[in-house]
């Protein structure tokens, strides 16, 4: 069986294609299977490391701001788009795919358009509330498009066969207990915890909106509290310091960090946690069942964060904050009634917990095997 899987540009594009790919490999280890990727993009790196062949092509998409740098990186995308046909065409030549697999980013575009045109079966999986463009253009021609969540199917055409299958996850993400987790983090049964954090590079909206409650944690020990500042929040303990007037070594009960290495372990352990609304993060607290206070990032393709976390706020499993209307007293109000309440943190949760679709990973296989069974 070979199977092509594009997709890329983010982590929330690569990494279901990975775990798509590796549910394939677990029900046919003989499988070949072939990522298509973005030139020096994040998939360059990650799939060779998890043991997968992948071949890259020169795309990008069109930017809608006008300006000088826009109109430079618009007529690029426009030679890239010229060119990707001949790409496209060799890459499916050489390889001769049973079927191909979109998970999402530019480069699923060209691929699946080409691999439908030659009459190989396409399926696409969607991890966003809000479908991005290219869902859009390649699901009338798909066997069906896979979805995280019901939500999706009412932007997507009448004709469109689509199954709710949720987003893969890491098995470490549903098996660590909680109890075990608050043990070895030395969280007492009485205490409640709070993670906060705003992705591997760092939200500069979210860390500035933590500060206030970082500091009046500090004096009052209202909670246990872990912050990941990311890469470009090294500035954050600083100014924490400064304005709190207070070392944060003397706050024991307040963890300040670059990154959370261990989140399966500290999301088992979490009381509350606030965070963006990116795809795989929501499905992570709907199968930990935990309530969160999420800060969509306004600064991605079709505000998708924004779709994606109203799934969960109009279902009472998550309490939004926009980006425009977050500053540090407001987040600290929120943070304070939610912990008093303990009766309607236990309900968010426990609505979120409603949300999860645990068996994503089979559901996934389910429909690829269907797929390549109708095929033959």
């Amino acid at each position: 069986m070979k199977v092509l899987i594009a997709g890329g540009g983010t982590a929330g594009h690569i990494n279901p294609a990975l775990a798509i790919a590796g549910v394939i490999r677990e029900h046919h280890p003989d499988a070949e299977i072939l990522f298509v990727g973005r030139g020096g993009s994040m998939e360059a790196k990650l799939v060779p490391a998890a043991g997968y062949n992948i071949t890259t092509m020169d795309i990008s998409g069109f930017q809608r701001q006008l300006s000088f740098e826009n109109l430079k990186r618009n007529i690029r995308a426009v030679k890239y788009l010229l060119t990707s046909g001949a790409k496209t065409s060799k890459i499916i030549d050489d390889f001769k795919p049973d079927i191909a697999i979109g998970t999402g980013g530019y480069v699923s575009g060209p691929i699946l358009r080409k691999a439908a045109s030659r009459g190989i079966p396409t399926v696409i999986h969607e991890q966003n509330a809000f479908p991005g463009v290219t869902t859009k253009l390649l699901s009338k021609k798909a066997k069906c498009v896979m979805l995280a969540v019901e939500d999706t199917k009412k932007y997507l055409g009448e004709k469109v066969h689509f199954e709710v299958t949720g987003n893969p996850l890491r098995t470490d993400i549903l098996k660590y207990d909680r109890t075990i987790a608050r043990r070895e983090l030395g969280i007492a049964e009485d205490e409640q915890l709070v993670v906060s954090f705003g992705g591997s590079l760092g939200a500069r909206a979210v860390n500035e909106a933590v500060i206030d409650f970082v500091i009046k944690n500090a004096r009052t020990k209202m909670c246990r509290h872990i912050h990941a500042y990311g890469q470009f929040g090294k500035w954050l303990p600083e100014e924490i310091e400064k304005r709190g007037n207070r070392h944060l070594s003397d706050c024991p009960h307040i963890e300040i960090k670059e990154y959370i290495n261990d989140m399966p372990r500290v999301m088992a352990a979490a009381d509350l946690v606030i965070c963006r609304s990116g795809a795989i993060t929501l499905s992570e607290l709907q199968a930990r069942g935990k309530a969160a206070i999420l800060i969509p990032s306004p600064n991605v393709a079709e505000n998708h964060q924004y779709h994606n976390a109203m799934a969960l706020v109009r279902r009472n499993a998550a309490e939004i904050i926009e980006e425009k209307d977050l500053n540090g007293a407001d987040l600290l109000k929120k943070v304070e009634i939610m912990l008093n309440d303990r009766e309607k943190l236990s309900l968010i949760g426990k609505n979120c917990k409603k949300m999860a679709i645990l068996d994503a990973n089979e559901r996934i296989y389910r429909i690829i095997d269907k797929v390549l069974k109708n095929s033959r």
